[in-house]
């Protein structure tokens, strides 16, 4: 396990203050089972492709006449 330090307003450390007494947890504990339920809920991250400068400012509007044009040719 790795150390994190985690600044927390004041409003948030006291209720984590609050909670842990509460509950007889550690507030790391509390922490870490916040940060893996965040986790569980996101998605993956997509992998992007990269973007090309083309030197054409309307190809994006052209994008289907420049497809057909080159259709089926090898």
């Amino acid at each position: 396990m790795k150390k994190t330090t985690v600044y927390l307003p004041d409003e948030l450390k006291a209720g984590l203050e609050r909670t842990a007494g509460a509950t007889g947890r550690s507030e790391a504990d509390l922490i870490r089972d916040a940060v893996r339920e965040l986790l569980a809920g996101q998605r993956p991250v997509r992998p992007t492709l990269p973007l090309l400068e083309s030197g054409d400012p309307t190809l994006a509007e052209r994008a289907d006449e420049e497809l057909a044009a080159g259709f089926g040719e090898p």
